[in-house]
């Protein structure tokens, strides 16, 4: 009761002095005369520079009212009546250290000043209000304007702020902010914009705020209320950060049930659009998370168990905003994990990939973009190649293949359709270099490689893969439209052959050497066959 007391104090008085409105004026200044606060402006010719001896002015004055507030608290812990009046002078020296946000450079002076653990040390003050004060501080002192071009004092800052516990004191606090109170709503976004600040410069910030903290319980928490606001949506791109390059994150989210979170978070949209660009934006967090968490083998069987197979059909045959994110995931899914390929064919998820191959896509405005119309095909193309790679005999393998035969042999027209449009594409890229080396900008083979493979050829070379599976089928139906569209076209299969050379020679063996002499093993095969 005395700390409720203390806080509304606090805010009375501090509301009654600066009230702020939108603009960021006060109250105060909105009734003063604007000819007065202009002989004011004039009147002060002398500024304050912010230099080593104003930090250290600002520093001591700091110093002396947290121990102000720290005595008087001691002093009366039952009469909060005594010591508001510190609190509220704390909170005004707090506010006063936000200038040196515009000093960044002096930041490795603010940490020999050894005022850090002080600083820190308040978001477990008893007064909440103090709490959010200091995270607002953190927020500006980490932002990514001040801190570029910084990047030595910003590492500074950042190593001093971790080595005296700020993740674990910032997800404390977090633990107690109500979002009932617009000021503790506004203190949880400054809490999760300061720790995105803190990767920006130290990445493997990443990994010790999930190892250290229970941040990533918050995050599913937080994601998994229905009701959209702005902290929903950041706290989804927060956790998109947290697993895009870290497969420690994946793997000890999915032990958190947090495939199943996630897949309830997005099924909110299997049949309903986002209402806003904010709410928009926080799908394609979610749907990021997903992606990332289905990185590891272990998640990818999590999500089957889960049913996220057919949740994502689902997505894709009512059409609505999420269909192509829903395509990525089942890439994702499917990729190198037969059991996914496996249930996609059994809950009747072909005809709804296969309407998608053949271009039958939902129109929307966002849909309308050329690029996007692009990935979506490409995810397509992949996903087809993980059915093909995924299932390799049986019956499913049969319904598998019999979709190329189908209205007469339609697919493999849109297949070679495919083709063409994606072997011009690369083969632009490729003169497009050779010229850029005729003009001295010389590339490594690596570098080549690699422009080609972004211009198309990855998708050029797993066209030719379903390619070879179609032709080993031995099916004389698909042979026959096969050759006679090579013909059409004057393409060759030596053409197709070195397609798949090129890719038998670049497999890497990030799965291990016997991953990928099995892999150079198939695609042998394949050039054999042709």
């Amino acid at each position: 009761m005395e700390v409720a007391n203390a806080r509304t104090v606090l805010k009375r008085k501090r509301n009654d002095a600066v009230e702020p409105f939108e603009n960021g004026t006060s109250a105060a200044a909105a009734s003063v005369d604007l000819s007065l606060l202009e002989a004011l402006e004039k009147s002060q010719t002398a500024v304050e520079v912010l230099d080593l001896k104003t930090l250290k002015k600002l520093v001591l004055a700091f110093e002396r009212r947290l121990r102000d507030n720290i005595e008087a608290r001691l002093k009366y812990p039952d009469q909060p009546d005594k010591f508001a009046d510190s609190e509220i002078e704390l909170h005004e020296e707090i506010q006063r250290l936000k200038t040196l946000a515009g000093g960044p450079e002096l930041y490795p002076d603010l940490v020999n000043l050894n005022v850090i653990p002080s600083i820190l040390g308040l978001l477990s003050h008893d007064n909440v209000d103090i709490a959010v004060d200091v995270v607002g501080l953190l927020q500006d002192l980490t932002d990514e304007d001040v801190l570029e071009d910084n990047d030595e004092p910003a590492r500074v800052l950042v190593d001093a702020l971790i080595e005296n516990n700020v993740l674990e004191l910032l997800v404390q606090n977090l633990a107690r902010l109500s979002e009932s109170d617009p000021d503790e709503m506004a203190a949880v976004y400054a809490t999760l914009a300061t720790i995105e600040n803190l990767i920006e410069v130290k990445p493997a910030v990443a990994e010790m705020v999930c190892e250290r903290t229970k941040l990533m319980r918050w995050l599913l928490g937080k994601i998994k209320v229905r009701e959209f606001d702005g902290n929903k949506q950041y706290a989804s791109e927060i956790l998109a950060i947290l697993l895009q390059n870290s497969a420690a994150n994946q793997r000890r989210l999915g032990q958190m049930n947090g495939v199943d979170v996630v897949l309830q978070a997005v099924a909110m949209y299997k049949s309903r659009d986002p209402k806003t660009a904010d709410e928009e934006e926080m799908v394609e967090n979610l749907f990021d998370c997903l992606c990332c968490l289905l990185m590891p083998l272990e998640n990818k069987e999590r999500f089957v168990r889960a049913e996220g197979v057919e949740l994502m059909i689902i997505i894709m045959k009512q059409k609505k905003l999420a269909y192509g994110s829903a395509i990525r995931a089942l890439d994702f899914a499917m990729t190198k994990y037969p059991p996914a390929c496996e249930r996609f064919v059994d809950v009747l998820g072909l005809k709804t990939a296969f309407a998608a191959f053949m271009g039958k896509i939902p129109m929307s405005k966002k849909n309308k973009k050329e690029r996007y119309q692009e990935e979506l095909e490409e995810r397509v193309i992949s996903l087809i190649s993980s059915l093909f790679g995924g299932i390799l005999r049986g019956s499913r393998r049969d319904r598998l293949l019999s979709k190329f035969v189908e209205n007469e042999c339609e697919k493999i027209d849109r297949l070679m359709e495919l083709y063409i449009r994606y072997s011009d594409r690369v083969k632009a890229e490729t003169e497009r270099m050779n010229q850029l080396e005729l003009d001295d900008l010389e590339m490594d083979e690596d570098e080549r490689y690699n422009r080609r493979l972004e211009s198309g050829l990855y998708t050029l070379q797993l066209i030719a893969i379903i390619l070879s599976h179609l032709w080993s089928s031995e099916n004389s139906r698909m042979q026959a439209r096969i050759e006679l569209l090579l013909k059409q076209q004057r393409i060759t299969k030596e053409d197709i052959k070195d397609i798949l050379q090129e890719y038998h020679d670049n497999i890497g063996d990030v799965d291990g050497p016997e991953e990928k002499e099995r892999a150079q093993a198939k695609i042998q095969k394949f050039i054999s066959a042709f």
